[in-house]
């Protein structure tokens, strides 16, 4: 079909893009979010496809969706359900969609439950961009190139979006070409197909005729989704280094469904009322968790590190979660899966976090395992293999003579937790090395600390 009248700025698109992939042999990538933009991207490039003979597509499309494992349960099926419908037609046209995850030790789950991380808090606390969507597109990407020498990277962002975009959009444009090399990420170019078109085209494109993508979805379907409050659109992060440029998921139709960078997420809030009941739950443990962000006694008053500081106003600044307020979060979480049933969290997430607390001073070695098997009735499969360091009456001895002596429970769980974790090391210095690292955290001399200073003063 050869588009005419009002909508030949699109057979311009497909025209040049035939062009432009015809070129070279550098495979192509693209970051699909679900979203209207990148929907309308991968239309268009799929349709420059079916106009190539077999024998021209000669060269691979791979079509990339980033899932936090936090994202809108909504719009994670419909993401997951777009690229299992692009591959089961992508074979003859050399189409590949991916999905792409954060590595374990990088999920959302693991860094709050797991090592206590506060919850991410505008303005610039903002520790999960990078490492749920910047960090494994660009490994993808990276693998990519060096699979293959070079990469081309379409990007599905038009003037019309924004200023900031648009200017962005600008800065990139070389007189005369069409692909332009990447600011930040070497042997990668850059080709912005759609820069020119203005918001009421997408969907009127989008939504022509039977509104049947080339994959064959439905895209009233994705117009729906796009209904009520008026969001943003959910920026692809592919070729960006940058967290401060992507926008924050809770003013977002494509989001997390967690994200604490805004007051209310106008995005769960928007599905709900437009009949989506269902997410109330998890709107409802969404705002629980903002508020523990500032809960007296839901955080450490020390660093990860150790460290403690005074803000400005004089009081104890906050650290991570404290293990109390961690495992009540598991908690409340696990109970949201029984009541849904959502599949929330992973099982590699359950290990990585028992993990982590077996390392942090959990002499039982069971909390995790227990809490999971009393919220869910069910037994995770390495529980036969938890064995608490010491007998429970051991463990209490040890808590009563802390409290006797005035010694920190945490501080000689510790010591013994590395003495547990090297005992079968040959070598002491590596046992001395983790005292020395445990028993110089500041939170153990800051009140000697601040009355030095205070002397000096």
């Amino acid at each position: 079909m050869v588009y005419t009248g009002e909508f030949k700025v699109y057979e311009d698109i497909i025209q040049e893009m035939s062009v432009v992939y015809q070129h070279d042999k550098r495979p192509w990538m693209i970051g699909f979010s679900g979203g209207k933009d990148s929907t309308l991207l991968c239309c268009l490039v799929m349709e420059m496809l079916q106009r190539l003979p077999v024998e021209k597509r000669n060269k691979t499309v791979y079509i990339v969706s980033s899932d936090t494992m936090v994202e809108n349960p909504i719009v994670r099926d419909y993401m997951h359900r777009m690229s299992d419908m692009i591959n089961n037609v992508g074979a003859e046209l050399n189409v590949k969609a991916d999905i792409i995850y954060p590595k374990v030790e990088d999920s959302f789950w693991c860094k709050v439950m797991g090592l206590g991380y506060p919850t991410p808090e505008p303005p610039g606390f903002r520790w999960c961009t990078e490492r749920l969507k910047i960090h494994p597109m660009n490994a993808y990407t990276l693998e990519t190139i060096k699979n293959n020498g070079e990469v081309i990277l379409l990007l599905g962002v038009r003037k019309a979006e924004s200023t900031y975009r648009a200017n962005n959009i600008r800065s990139r444009e070389i007189e005369g070409k069409l692909l332009v090399p990447h600011n930040d990420i070497e042997n990668a170019y850059v080709y912005n197909p759609l820069t020119e078109i203005p918001n009421e085209d997408v969907w009127k494109f989008l939504l022509k005729g039977d509104a049947i993508s080339p994959w064959g979805s439905d895209n009233k379907y994705l117009f729906s989704l796009y209904q009520g409050e008026n969001l943003g659109e959910e920026q692809s992060v592919i070729g960006e280094i940058d967290k401060d440029k992507i926008p924050v998921t809770g003013n977002s139709r494509f989001g997390c469904w967690i994200c604490t960078m805004v007051k209310e997420d106008k995005s769960l809030k928007a599905f709900i009322e437009k009949g989506e009941k269902w997410l109330i739950p998890l709107r409802d443990y969404r705002n629980w968790m903002l508020e523990m962000r500032s809960t007296p006694g839901a955080r450490e008053y020390k660093r990860r590190n150790g460290a403690m500081y005074r803000k400005a106003d004089g009081n104890l600044g906050e650290g991570p979660f404290t293990m109390e307020t961690r495992q009540e979060m598991l908690r409340r979480l696990l109970q949201l899966e029984v009541d849904t049933g959502l599949s929330l969290i992973t099982i590699e997430e359950l290990k990585y976090i028992d993990f982590l607390w077996d390392s942090e001073g959990d002499l039982t070695h069971r909390k995790l395992v227990d809490i999971y098997y009393e919220t869910t009735g069910k037994r995770l499969p390495w529980d036969q293999y938890k064995v608490s360091v010491f007998p429970q009456e051991v463990i209490d001895e040890i808590h009563k003579l802390c409290e006797e002596n005035q010694i920190e429970f945490e501080l000689i769980s510790k010591l013994i937790i590395e003495i547990e974790a090297n005992k079968n090391y040959t070598k002491s210095s590596m046992v001395a090395k983790a005292f020395d690292r445990i028993l110089n955290q500041g939170w153990l001399h800051f009140d000697s600390i601040e009355k030095g200073l205070n002397n000096e003063n």
